[in-house]
């Protein structure tokens, strides 16, 4: 039945890709009718450039000029995906020395977890969680002074107008100071080096009023991400060779990287304090480039090509950075997937349209390192600068609908990287395979908390992104290469499902903290859709065992052949079987809706359609919307369209609650100090593409997941079938 399922699914593509491909999309259009346009000084639409492992965000100058606007906001960051620092562990804490707290299972046994009660923040416990953090690597703005030396202010620039120009990955910006025009360019290269590169001009520059600042912090977990109490806790060492270049060796404790810069001839550097450096422009000219490189390694790779080639990338120069990043973004702009909506008589399409362009722009330049990227990408830092697995799946499941796998399996070797780790925690706690954190860093090592080691839904991401991966390539080379991660994974998943001999079926938990973390982590047991995401995966990993030419897993096939039946009250599935109440008590009708993502990106095995559309019917009605968070969105939209509603599918996407509204730049407020949310913006991408390229078992028709009412006529491009 898969087989023809996919064969269906691949058949439905092919026809309807055939008919779009009839007509090309424009794509420069689609793209650049969405480009981001200011015009005053922002403080809520910082702008971004990066390349999937490095961003730099801006301000209305085009640089880092007014860091302080932006503190209680969306703090400005030069972040990357090798940068971290941890500060000195004096006291030798380690979450493997950890006093663990030890809770009991169905069965009596002791099962032991890096529990925070009552969220307690102990010396310990604060140094656990915010170690190691992602580092802010340098603060690179300008130096605008009035005539009379006065630095100036926000107020003090006129005539803003910034251009965020999707199509190349450039900023132009543009203001006045003292009624001096300022014209500003910023790019950031996609290939080797992490540069950021600028050109200005202006007859300030050649005044000597306008110049550029580059200033180094010290590391810090918190919202700011950078630290400039503590001058004496780090190094910058200065090294100049020429009069136009300098190399800033950064040494933050134990940890080190570097930082190139190389600015226009005539212009030299000045050393303002400890870590503060001004770049005094010539007074020659009224034009001036900056370009800045940052690297874990002080290198200069010698296998690029052509000489020629070579030599272009060894200089580093605006223009050249300007190249590369036209090459870069004309060709992911040009490739992978696109979805047209331009036709459409709905007046919602510009905006959900908008949503979709700049997220797969937001989530190419924040998301795509060899890291699972954290919740404000790298922007700045949330939850202590660590990412979480369970939005692993939100942030880049959707590169594998788009066409951009590559952008997912870049991160997916972590997964092998920590197995040994993740394997660790299974056997200390007494299961099989590998068990994966929730809260961590590239160790792999669990953060304490009350919440993130008792969650289980992010166990079967691994064998979904697998899926996906075989699902494209569909080789023998896909199958060996995931294996150990998916059978790992699947043995822990087997492991943890206890029997309950009063009922004689596996079930989950207690201990569970479930995705909708509002129920008692110690009583809690049963959830939907963990119950339902665990099935899916033991399922498919026994596929991959079958593909593999292996007999399928006995204890796996035990437990799915034994594992409870979601409970269902009145009509409708109870979100846990310890909560018969979930429709009568108001105090559960909050978070993440999550009992109906057991029929959205999972594709619902067991899930009865009239009583998950009940059960969603009664969500819409009913569910606390403000209490929610950007991905609950598209996880509706994913169930309404499986459940052949599409019109609320639509509606579930541009829902009018304050969790899901996309400002300017494309980014999703949810409450102060998480003001982007990046999970949303993945999110909105692989739900349009399930909604347009469908899924296994869709129906036979263009789009199946948006309305054929007439109201939307539906263009896409280079989409995968969903599961």
């Amino acid at each position: 039945m898969k087989s023809l399922l996919c064969l269906y699914s691949c058949v439905l593509t092919l026809v309807v890709a055939t008919t779009v491909l009839a007509a090309p999309i424009d794509r420069h259009a689609l793209v650049t009718r969405h480009d981001v346009v200011l015009t005053n000084f922002d403080a809520n639409n910082p702008l971004s450039v990066g390349n999937g492992q490095f961003c730099f965000t801006v301000d209305a100058t085009g640089l880092q000029t007014f860091p302080e606007a932006f503190e209680n906001t969306t703090p400005l960051g030069t972040l990357s995906d090798w940068g971290w620092h941890t500060i000195p562990n004096t006291n030798g804490w380690d979450i493997d020395k950890f006093q663990f707290k030890e809770y009991t299972d169905l069965n009596g046994r002791k099962v032991p977890y890096a529990d925070v009660p009552h969220n307690l923040q102990t010396p310990e416990i604060k140094w656990l969680r915010a170690n190691p953090h992602r580092l802010h690597l340098g603060q690179i703005g300008f130096v605008l002074k009035h005539a009379d030396g006065s630095l100036a202010t926000t107020n003090d620039l006129t005539d803003i107008s910034q251009h965020l120009d999707l199509w190349n990955g450039e900023i132009i910006s543009h203001f006045k100071f003292d009624g001096e025009p300022v014209d500003v360019e910023t790019v950031c290269e996609p290939l080797i080096w992490d540069i950021v590169a600028v050109r200005v001009k202006s007859q300030l520059v050649k005044s000597g009023r306008l110049a550029i600042h580059i200033c180094f912090p010290y590391g810090t977990g918190e919202t700011k991400t950078a630290d400039w109490d503590h001058p004496d806790a780090h190094e910058t060492i200065v090294t100049q060779r020429k009069s136009d270049e300098a190399v800033f060796h950064r040494k933050l404790d134990q940890d080190t990287y570097f930082a190139l810069a190389q600015w226009s001839l005539g212009a030299k550097l000045v050393k303002e304090a400890k870590h503060e450096f001004t770049v005094r422009p010539a007074t020659n000219s009224s034009e001036m480039e900056f370009v800045c490189g940052f690297s874990p390694e002080l290198y200069f790779p010698t296998n690029w090509g052509s000489p020629e080639d070579l030599k272009e990338r060894l200089a580093p120069t605006f223009a050249r950075s300007l190249r590369m990043s036209q090459r870069h973004w004309n060709r992911f702009w040009q490739t992978g997937g696109a979805i047209d909506l331009s036709g459409s008589k709905d007046p919602r399409w510009f905006e959900l349209e908008r949503r979709i362009v700049l997220s797969q722009y937001l989530t190419a330049i924040q998301d795509a390192g060899k890291n699972p990227p954290q919740e404000t990408g790298l922007t700045y830092n949330t939850w202590e600068g660590k990412f979480h697995l369970e939005m692993h799946f939100w942030h880049e499941a959707q590169f594998a609908l788009w066409y951009r796998l590559p952008l997912l399996e870049k991160s997916l070797d972590y997964y092998q990287k920590i197995l040994p780790r993740a394997e660790g925690t299974a056997k200390n706690q007494g299961y099989a395979g590998a068990r994966w954190p929730k809260m961590t860093s590239p160790s792999g090592a669990e953060s304490p908390s009350p919440v993130g080691p008792f969650l289980v839904w992010q166990e079967p991401h691994p064998i979904f992104y697998a899926e996906l991966c075989w699902r494209e390539h569909d080789d023998r080379e896909t199958l060996e290469k995931y294996r150990d991660i998916v059978f790992q994974t699947a043995d822990f998943m087997a492991s943890y499902a206890t029997w309950d001999t009063n009922t004689s079926r596996y079930v989950l938990g207690p201990t569970l903290q479930t995705a909708q973390e509002i129920f008692p982590k110690d009583k809690t047991f049963n959830p939907t859709f963990e119950l339902t995401y665990f099935r899916w995966a033991l399922e498919t990993a026994q596929n991959w065992r079958v593909r593999l030419g292996l007999p399928r897993e006995k204890k796996w096939g035990d437990v799915l052949n034994g594992l409870a039946k979601p409970l269902v009250v009145d009509g409708k599935y109870a979100f846990t079987e310890t909560t018969p109440d979930s429709y009568t008590n108001s105090k559960w009708n909050a978070d993440h809706p999550a009992v109906v993502g057991a029929l959205s990106f999972v594709p619902g095995p067991q899930i009865d359609v009239t009583t998950m559309q009940n059960t969603f019917d009664w969500i819409w009605k009913n569910w606390n919307w403000p209490d929610t968070w950007g991905w609950d969105y598209p996880m509706l939209a994913m169930t309404a369209a499986r459940l052949g509603e599409p019109e609320r599918a639509i509606d579930a996407l541009l829902l009018d609650t304050p969790k899901n509204h996309y400002a300017l730049n494309g980014h999703v407020y949810q409450r102060p100090g998480l003001t982007i949310y990046l999970p949303a913006n993945g999110g909105l991408l692989y739900a349009v593409a399930l909604m347009a390229a469908g899924w296994d078992g869709a129906p036979k028709r263009n789009a199946p997941g948006f309305p054929d009412n007439g109201q939307w006529n539906v263009r896409w491009e280079n989409l995968r079938a969903a599961p």
